[in-house]
């Protein structure tokens, strides 16, 4: 019988997550909070327990760590997870079970409804969850994540848009994904993206690239995630 992950060390993540103090242009979903567009002063706090429910599942059985770039508004931001929106937690997304996320339900939502009546959608998040599934790959086995682990936006058009990390945000986000790495020393990490290889490059962290779904990309990403689904099986790891 698999023994239990350990709590303490997810918790650990997940405290130094929190500590990040954010600069301009930044929002930390575990830690800040925006009145105009967060639902509640708790907001963090259920992100918080979004993302150890996620990670609990998890760690350290995970076989792939999916890396794209940072946390977007119509994603982490509001539901906690990389590349995870709120409206699959809350269980209006027509194909993506929440079980998926998280045996048992009881997911909040942390956005204000007069902004997305169902909550927030991320067609990445969408895209990706259901290449695993239709993959047959167990969502339990995944883990997304994002170089710079939070979420940058314009200051100039609002909190609810996004940026490309700067090279300095992307260096930082390497003691997270360390941290992350450790607790799945298994796990094939995966790059989403060009900009998500580059880093993983710069940092000498070994990882497979795949095309990142957005613009067009949809298509490339899955038969990318299909080839080394196939590459694993042929190499006889049927976990």
């Amino acid at each position: 019988m698999r023994r239990r992950p350990s709590v303490k060390k997810v918790r650990e993540l997940i405290a130094s997550l929190q500590a990040y103090e954010s600069l301009p242009g930044v929002f930390n979903p575990w830690r800040d909070i925006d009145p105009n567009y967060d639902l509640t002063p708790a907001a963090p706090k259920i992100r918080s327990q979004h993302l150890e429910r996620y990670l609990q599942y998890r760690v350290p059985y995970a076989r792939f760590i999916l890396l794209a770039e940072a946390v977007g508004y119509q994603g982490g931001r509001f539901s906690g997870i990389a590349m995870t929106s709120e409206r699959i937690l809350l269980g209006h997304h027509p194909t993506i079970d929440p079980a998926w996320v998280a045996p048992g339900g009881g997911f909040s939502r942390t956005s204000r409804p007069e902004l997305r009546r169902l909550g927030f959608n991320e067609p990445t998040a969408t895209i990706v969850w259901t290449a695993v599934h239709e993959l047959g790959i167990s969502p339990f086995e995944v883990i997304l994540w994002n170089t710079f682990p939070f979420h940058p936006y314009r200051p100039d058009q609002g909190a609810l848009t996004n940026r490309t990390p700067t090279r300095e945000e992307l260096a930082l986000g390497q003691s997270y994904l360390s941290a992350l790495l450790a607790l799945c020393p298994q796990a094939m990490v995966i790059a989403i993206g060009k900009k998500a290889e580059a880093t993983l490059t710069a940092l000498n962290i070994p990882c497979t690239p795949v095309r990142h779904p957005a613009n067009g990309g949809a298509t490339a990403f899955r038969l990318g995630l299909r080839r080394i689904q196939n590459l694993r099986v042929a190499h006889g790891d049927y976990r």
